[in-house]
C-alpha cells in the first residue's frame, strides 16, 4: 500500500480531522492544510478544521488567507484535549507537539506530513521527507495519486506554496518540486498567482527592515542585526532575506522583540554553516531553534528579561548582548565586527 493509500485508509475510518498549522503559518503550511482537508473530504470526513496559533502578519500570508478564503480558527488546547472518538489530529509542515506550535507536549498525534529536520516524530502516520523543498510537494503527490478534484484555487495554492518555500526554485528545490509544479501549472490561475506574489507591504514591515539595516554588524562573512520591537513578526525573515544579499555576507541572523518573545531568523548559503544547528545549539537551552542548513528560525520567551527590566531600551540592550554573545561563541567568531564589538 502506498503512503497516499495508507493515508486515505486512515481517513476513511475517521469522522473528524483537526489540522493544526504551526505558529504564524506560511503559504506552505496553509496550502498543505487545505490539500489535506480536501483529501479528507473525498474520504468522507465532513468535520474538517484548520487551526493556527500566533499571528498571520506577513503580507503574503494575509493575502493567501484572504484571496483563497481559507477558513482558519485560532487554536485552543481544548480542541485536542476534548476530541471525540474517531477524531484525528494532524500536523502539516511541522511535526512535534510544543515545537513551533502551542499543542501541549506529549499530545498524541495521528498524522504528520513535514519536510523540516526533526527527530523522534511520533504519530500513527508519518511522511517526513527532509530532502524535499516543501511540504506542499508531498500533498501534491497525494492529490495526484488519489485523483482528488484539483480546482484552480487548490492548484494555485499548492503551486504558490512550492514557489514560496523554495524561493522560486532557488532554495532546496528538487526534481520532485519541478514535477509537482508542472502538474499544478496546468490547473492554476495565473492572475491569482500574480496577486499572491505581489501583495502590498505594511509601513511597519518597512520600518523594521530599515532598523535592521541600520543596526547591522558584520564579522567576516557573518552579519548580525535586530529590528528592535515590532508587531510585524514576519519582517524578520524579510529583513534577513535582504541583508544576506549584502556583498561579502554568507550568513545573516536577525532578531527582534515580538510581543512576549524574542524571534530569530537566519539565512546562510554558505555550505560550511548549518544555521539550523547554530540556532539550536545557541538557544535550545532557553527556547527553541532549528531548521535547514540555509534557512532557520528560533524563539526565546522573554522570561526573566521582562521580569527585571521594564524599559524597552534597556531590555533590548541586554537581549542584544546575550543573543550576540551566544551567536559569536557558536559561530567561533572574534569579538570585533566592523570596528564595533559584538559582545
Amino acid at each position: 500500500m502506498s503512503r497516499s493509500q495508507e493515508l486515505r485508509s486512515m481517513l476513511r475510518e475517521s469522522s473528524e480531522i483537526n489540522i493544526v498549522c504551526h505558529n504564524n503559518p506560511d503559504p506552505d503550511c496553509l496550502a498543505s492544510a487545505l490539500a489535506l482537508g480536501r483529501i479528507a473530504a473525498t474520504a468522507g470526513i465532513d468535520e474538517r478544521h484548520i487551526f493556527y496559533s500566533g499571528d498571520i502578519s506577513h503580507q503574503q500570508n494575509r493575502a493567501f488567507v484572504n484571496l483563497l478564503n481559507v477558513d482558519l480558527k485560532p487554536f485552543d488546547t481544548a480542541e485536542v484535549e476534548d476530541r471525540p472518538p474517531g477524531s484525528l489530529l494532524a500536523f502539516v509542515d511541522h511535526s512535534i507537539p510544543g515545537r513551533n506550535n502551542t499543542v501541549p507536549p506529549d499530545t498524541p498525534v495521528d498524522i504528520v506530513i513535514d519536510h523540516h529536520p526533526a527527530e523522534d516524530i511520533d504519530a500513527r502516520f508519518v511522511d517526513h521527507r527532509e530532502e524535499l523543498g516543501a511540504a506542499a510537494t508531498i500533498l501534491t503527490e497525494y492529490v495526484r495519486a488519489l485523483e482528488v478534484d484539483l480546482d484552480s484555487d487548490l492548484a494555485t495554492a499548492l503551486l504558490f506554496a512550492i514557489r514560496s518555500d523554495t524561493l522560486d526554485f532557488l532554495r532546496g528545490a528538487t526534481t520532485v518540486e519541478y514535477e509537482a509544479a508542472g502538474y499544478l501549472h496546468d490547473h492554476g490561475d495565473p492572475e491569482l498567482l500574480r496577486k499572491l506574489s505581489s501583495p502590498s507591504v505594511s509601513g511597519g514591515t518597512i520600518d523594521a527592515i530599515s532598523t535592521a539595516i541600520d543596526n547591522r554588524r558584520t564579522n567576516g562573512a557573518v552579519l548580525i542585526s535586530h529590528v528592535g520591537r515590532t508587531t510585524e513578526r514576519d519582517s524578520l525573515p524579510q529583513a534577513v532575506d535582504y541583508l544576506v544579499r549584502l556583498e561579502g555576507v554568507k550568513t545573516a541572523i536577525v532578531f527582534g522583540l515580538v510581543k512576549e518573545s524574542i524571534q530569530i531568523s537566519a539565512r546562510s548559503p554558505d555550505p560550511r554553516v548549518h544555521v539550523g544547528e547554530v540556532l539550536n545549539n545557541a538557544f535550545g537551552d532557553v527556547g527553541s531553534g532549528g531548521g535547514h542548513h540555509d534557512v532557520a528560525g528560533g524563539e526565546i520567551p522573554l522570561g526573566l528579561f521582562a521580569d527585571y527590566v521594564t524599559d524597552d531600551g534597556q531590555l533590548l540592550d541586554i537581549i542584544e548582548q546575550v543573543i550576540t554573545t551566544r551567536l559569536v561563541a557558536e559561530l567561533n567568531l572574534s569579538a570585533e565586527a566592523d570596528g564595533s564589538e559584538l559582545t
